[in-house]
C-alpha cells in the first residue's frame, strides 16, 4: 500500500488530483452505462413487453427502492472497507445484471434485474461522490461536485446515443450487452481510484450534525434529511423528463430522442464547467433557487406546447437546472457533518435520488397513466414547487448562517490518498 503524503509547505487547495480525475472517470464511464438504458428500458417495456406508462414508472420505483434499501449497508461498508470495493464491486455487479437484461423475456424478471442495477448503481455513486468529497478542500466542495457531476450527467447525456445507435429500433440484446460492458469498463477503471482519503479539514463538532447510532438516525444522517428532500423534489421532477421523452418525442414527431438527451446533458455540462465556483459565490439558497425554477420552467413547456421545437427549448431548460441541483446541496450536507461521519451522511443524502425516483416512477407515471405523457409533465412542475417551498422556507431560510456565498479560508492539510 503506497501512500502520498502532505510533506509540508504551503497549504494544498489543489482540487483537480490525479486521484479526483480518476474517481471522475470512473463516474463517466459507468453512467454512460445508466444512460443508455434511459431509452432501451421504456421502449423494451412498451415494445416487446407491451405495457405502459405505469410498467415504465414500476421500474423506476424498483431500481431506486433497492438502491435506497442497501444504502444504510453501502455506508458501512465504505468507511469499514474503504471506498474503492463500492467502485469496483458495485460496477461488476451492474454491469452482469445488464448483460443479463439482453436474455429478459417477461417484465418480472426485468424488475429482478433493475433492482440488481440499483444495488450497483448505489454502490458506485456514494463511494465516487464520498471519494470526491474526501478530495475536495472545504472551501470547494460545491465547485468538486460541481465537476464531479460533470461526468455523472454528461455519461447520463451521452448514453443515451449510444443507447439509441446500438438499439436501431428492435435489437435490444445488443443494446442491453453493450451498456452492461460499459459498467464493466468502469470496474476496471475504479481499480485505479484511491481506497481512502485522509480528511483534507476537521469540523468543529459544537456545529456538526451528529446523531446517536440508534433507531431512524442510525439510518439516515439528521444532516442530510432536508437537503435530501429539497434534491429528491428535484430528482422526482427530472424523473418525468427522462422517463416519458423516449416515447412522447416520437408522439410529437422526432424520429429519436437521443439528440434532446445530448442537448440537455451538453447545456447542463457546460454551466457546470464555465459556472463551477457559482454554486459556492450564490449560496445554497440562490443557486438551489434557481435549480428548481428553471427545471419547472421546461417541465412546463413540455406540458403546454407539443412542438418539436419547444422540445429542445425544454430540454435545454432542464439541463440548466440540473446544474445547479446537485452540488450546493451535496455540499451544505457534508459541511453540516463531522469528518467521522461523512459516509454515512453522504450515503443518506445520495439516497434520496433513489427516493425522488420512486415517487416520480410511481405516483407521477401512475398519474401520467391517467392523463397522458403530455399533461404527466404538471406532476415534475408540481414537485418543483414544493421543493422551492421547503428550500427557502425549511432549509436555508432568509437569513440563515449558510445560506449565502461560501468564502471558506482555505485548509492547512493535504489528502492523504491510500491504495
Amino acid at each position: 500500500m503506497s501512500m502520498v503524503t502532505n510533506t509540508g509547505g504551503p497549504a494544498q487547495t489543489t482540487l483537480l488530483t490525479r486521484p479526483f480525475l480518476i474517481v471522475t472517470a470512473t463516474a463517466m464511464v459507468f453512467f454512460v452505462y445508466i444512460g443508455m438504458l434511459i431509452p432501451i428500458v421504456p421502449l423494451f417495456i412498451e415494445g416487446p413487453l407491451g405495457l405502459g406508462e405505469f410498467g415504465i414508472g414500476l421500474t423506476i420505483a424498483v431500481f431506486a427502492a433497492s438502491a435506497i434499501i442497501a444504502r444504510p449497508m453501502l455506508g458501512r461498508l465504505a468507511d469499514r472497507y474503504g471506498r474503492r470495493v463500492l467502485l469496483v464491486g458495485g460496477a461488476s455487479v451492474a454491469g452482469l445484471a445488464g448483460i443479463a437484461s439482453s436474455q429478459v423475456t417477461e417484465f418480472w424478471q426485468l424488475l429482478v434485474m433493475r433492482g440488481i442495477m440499483g444495488v450497483g448503481e448505489a454502490a458506485v455513486f456514494v463511494g465516487a461522490a464520498t471519494l470526491i468529497a474526501d478530495l475536495s478542500p472545504r472551501d470547494r466542495r460545491a465547485e468538486g461536485a460541481s465537476y464531479f457531476s460533470v461526468a455523472v450527467f454528461g455519461g447520463i447525456g451521452i448514453g443515451p446515443i449510444f443507447g439509441e445507435f446500438l438499439l436501431d429500433d428492435t435489437q435490444f440484446e445488443r443494446a442491453f450487452a453493450a451498456a452492461g460492458a460499459f459498467a464493466l469498463l468502469a470496474a476496471v477503471v475504479a481499480l485505479f481510484a484511491p481506497a481512502r482519503v485522509a480528511p483534507l479539514d476537521t469540523v468543529d463538532e459544537t456545529i456538526a450534525s451528529a446523531a446517536p447510532a440508534s433507531g431512524r438516525r442510525k439510518i439516515m444522517h439528521p444532516a442530510a434529511v432536508m437537503p435530501g428532500v429539497v434534491l429528491a423534489s428535484g430528482v422526482a421532477a427530472f424523473s418525468t423528463f427522462g422517463a416519458f421523452i423516449p416515447d412522447y418525442s416520437r408522439e410529437v414527431g422526432l424520429a429519436t430522442s437521443g439528440g434532446l438527451f445530448a442537448a440537455y446533458s451538453l447545456t447542463s455540462v457546460l454551466v457546470r464547467i464555465f459556472g463551477a465556483t457559482l454554486p459556492e459565490r450564490l449560496g445554497p439558497r440562490r443557486a438551489v433557487t434557481i435549480a428548481l425554477g428553471t427545471l419547472m420552467i421546461g417541465l412546463a413547456i413540455l406540458a403546454i406546447v407539443p412542438t418539436v421545437a419547444a422540445l429542445w427549448v425544454a430540454s435545454i431548460f432542464v439541463g440548466i437546472g440540473m446544474a445547479f441541483n446537485y452540488p450546493s446541496l451535496l455540499a451544505l450536507t457534508v459541511n453540516r457533518a463531522s469528518d467521522s461521519d461523512r459516509a454515512w451522511a453522504i450515503s443518506s443524502f445520495t439516497m434520496f435520488f433513489e427516493v425522488g425516483s420512486v415517487f416520480g416512477g410511481l405516483f407521477i407515471g401512475g398519474f401520467a397513466q391517467v392523463v397522458g405523457k403530455q399533461t404527466g409533465f404538471f406532476g415534475g412542475v408540481v414537485c418543483c414547487l414544493v421543493g422551492l417551498y421547503l428550500l427557502r422556507f425549511k432549509l436555508v431560510p432568509a437569513g440563515s448562517p449558510d445560506s449565502g456565498p461560501s468564502y471558506q479560508t482555505a485548509m492547512t492539510q493535504a489528502p492523504v490518498a491510500a491504495d
